[in-house]
């Protein structure tokens, strides 16, 4: 098992890398030494949604961000599923010798991380979960509406590389920085049609409320104020239902916490890890 080391930005802290693994290519973003903190991007990110965390954290912490399967240049699974993805999560982790982790997951990364819990309980140390949901359809949304708003435009010829900067601006309630919006709109564009789309048909069978007593991580929810995508509601939910959590609200954030306030976001997050009071 070859793995590959990636021509690394002088600029960055971190250098990305590939590896094959029993179950197909796996790549990452890491930086850092210490701890491991596995970072998991959502339905519109790939490892470059990360960047801010990666500047922020890699001072105390292994910082891993991946590109999940059929997004980036990690290979798909085929049907893509939440135990494949927690599975192939847990096949990286033995690949890089990690026995336990602590796990930061976006919107669809938070169910990755949710269901990686799950299956995997002994391999996960403390859960942060961000602008994501416990089940989907809380708002009587059907499968069939919600993929059909998001495979309408793949349909009519559109990328993810092409409706990138749309979609982004559409679910956020602060104006990005600049040079976060670039790398968000650059990691979006990484996303392949057909990954996209597997991943759009997977996300709606998330469905753990009857098993968030089961997780016994130590959890932070974390949610923007304005978030349009995972409510409030949806995280009070995770709050309620986990064994063991605290809650934050950011106020005037919308669905894209990490990146729309990453200062606010980094502090709660590290307070969270550390133990320290806020």
């Amino acid at each position: 098992m070859t793995e590959d080391h990636l021509p690394r930005d002088p600029k960055t802290v971190w250098v990305d890398r590939r590896v094959a693994l029993a179950s197909g290519m796996s790549a990452w973003r890491e930086a850092g030494s210490g701890s491991p903190l596995i970072f998991l991007h959502g339905l519109g990110g790939t490892r470059g949604s990360w960047n801010p965390q990666l500047h922020a954290f890699s001072s105390t912490r292994r910082c891993i961000a991946w590109d999940m399967p059929g997004y980036g240049e990690s290979s798909a699974e085929s049907p893509l599923t939440y135990d494949r993805i927690a599975a192939r999560l847990v096949e990286l982790l033995d690949h890089l010798a990690i026995e336990r982790a602590d796990l930061v997951g976006l919107s669809f990364g938070g169910m990755h991380a949710l269901h990686t819990a799950l299956a995997y309980p002994t391999r996960v140390g403390k859960l942060v979960l961000a602008d994501t949901s416990p089940a989907f359809g809380m708002n009587g949304t059907t499968p069939e509406e919600w993929k059909a708003a998001r495979l309408d435009a793949m349909d009519a010829g559109e990328t993810p590389a092409s409706i990138a900067p749309v979609v982004l601006d559409s679910i956020v309630a602060k104006p990005l920085a600049a040079d976060v919006r670039a790398d968000l709109i650059a990691a979006f564009a990484r996303i392949p049609v057909d990954g996209f789309r597997a991943a759009v048909e997977c996300l709606p069978h998330n469905d753990v409320r009857d098993s968030l007593h089961k997780i016994t991580s130590d959890s932070l929810v974390i949610v923007g104020e304005l978030d349009g995508e995972t409510p409030v509601e949806y995280a009070q939910v995770l709050h309620d239902g986990l064994a063991s959590s605290s809650m934050v609200v950011l106020p005037g954030i919308g669905h894209l916490s990490p990146s729309e306030d990453p200062t606010s976001f980094n502090e709660h997050v590290a307070h969270f890890l550390t133990g320290e009071p806020t």
